[in-house]
């Protein structure tokens, strides 16, 4: 297994992966994520490769095959009026494929990009995760992360 900078001999497997994130946040919230898509269309994704400040990387086990991705986009406010100027690496989405969750995939994709985000000199790493996706959060508190802050609607 490896992990590295995901290429455009990845996309197939990666809009995979998309799906089936998309097919977890439908269940959650069908009110607001539509079913049978995926975020980026192969165009797109093929775009968002070649940027340096939104690096995607995809865990390949030993027979060439995607098993997992994190999508970053590194951020930062210079000159902000309220917010100080640190370089923070979110999260934009991480996921690992079904069948094989559970077996340290996950794990060894977050690691990586910590390891990632302290290189490149980042202060914190940040991500969202929708209510309802318990599992997700479960795994995030055990990689050590914690509440920054919370999200709140009515519905109307």
């Amino acid at each position: 297994m490896k992990i590295r900078r995901a290429e455009d001999r990845d996309i197939s497997e990666i809009l995979s992966l998309l799906s089936q994130v998309l097919t977890v946040h439908h269940g959650i919230r069908p009110d607001l994520f539509k079913a049978d898509t995926t975020k980026y269309n192969e165009r797109e994704l093929s775009a968002l490769l070649t940027l340096e400040d939104r690096p995607v990387f995809v865990y390949e086990d030993d027979d060439g095959h995607i098993r997992g991705y994190g999508f970053c986009v590194i951020q930062t406010h210079p000159a902000d009026n309220i917010l100080t100027d640190i370089k923070t690496l979110y999260i934009d989405d991480l996921c690992v494929d079904q069948a094989f969750r559970g077996t340290g995939v996950g794990s060894a994709i977050f690691s990586y990009i910590r390891e990632y985000a302290k290189e490149n000199g980042c202060y914190n790493i940040t991500l969202n995760v929708w209510e309802g996706n318990d599992a997700a959060m479960s795994f995030y508190k055990n990689m050590g992360m914690q509440v920054q802050k919370t999200g709140m609607e009515t519905l109307l």
